[in-house]
């Protein structure tokens, strides 16, 4: 397959993607030379050590950093040129986010925290209420819907977030160490969760130190140096 095709029918194609910093006399290569492709519907998991370059890659993928030399094409279109307000709109439209710390507003409820994306949608009031109630529901949250995150477990927490990721219905999920905060009961949970969100077309990308949640993707790449040096499930 070339890589114009590669391009045409994969939901994200990385083609010799560069992140590079300068600290001092020193150039610091996050990123060096990356080359992938994911398939709409994939789970993917990203692992390495510290410094390894997983990190950079999920601001990369997540629209957060723009390369230093490189493409980035997500869903066929070309997004490494994009200035910084068609960014904030692909991230808004495209991608769906999940972090450790949950990054919830304390004095929001639930709802009002899955409805935010929402409102700089620009959805009206009420599809936002029925989108943010139903996307809680999808994470069997629709009995804590006026709760504030400290009325919540921090599996609770997390739910909610992964909600918050689903209200605008994005085809691309990011989850930044989804379970690295949780127990291990709440940390299975949100991983079948995920796995049911794949199961149900979305494509899923985790970022994780940990073997035991990047066991259950179907793929496993695995970052060294700024590099891919392991690439487990890929057809």
């Amino acid at each position: 397959m070339t890589i114009k095709s590669e391009i045409e029918s994969a939901m994200i194609r990385l083609v010799e993607i560069r992140k590079y910093y300068q600290t001092g006399s020193i150039t610091v290569k996050a990123l060096d030379g990356v080359n992938v492709s994911v398939e709409a519907g994939e789970l993917l998991a990203i692992i390495g050590p510290s410094g390894s370059g997983k990190s950079t890659m999920m601001n990369m993928l997540g629209c957060l950093d723009v390369p230093t030399s490189g493409e980035y094409y997500l869903d066929g279109k070309e997004i490494s040129k994009f200035d910084e307000d068609e960014l904030a709109e692909i991230r808004n439209k495209k991608l769906g986010f999940i972090f450790q710390n949950f990054n919830l507003l304390s004095r929001l409820t639930a709802l009002e925290n899955v409805e935010l994306p929402l409102i700089y949608r620009g959805v009206g009031a009420t599809e936002r209420r029925e989108q943010a109630i139903k996307a809680l529901s999808m994470v069997g949250l629709q009995d804590r819907v006026h709760h504030t995150p400290t009325e919540l477990s921090g599996g609770q927490q997390q739910r909610v977030a992964i909600a918050r990721a689903l209200a605008g219905d994005p085809p691309v999920i990011l989850a930044d160490e989804p379970t690295g905060n949780l127990d291990s009961k709440s940390g299975k949970e949100v991983m079948e969760i995920l796995k049911e969100l794949h199961n149900n077309g979305k494509t899923v990308i985790i970022i994780t130190h940990d073997l035991k949640v990047a066991d259950q993707a179907e793929r496993v790449i695995k970052m060294q140096d700024g590099c891919i040096v392991n690439d487990e499930g890929v057809a």
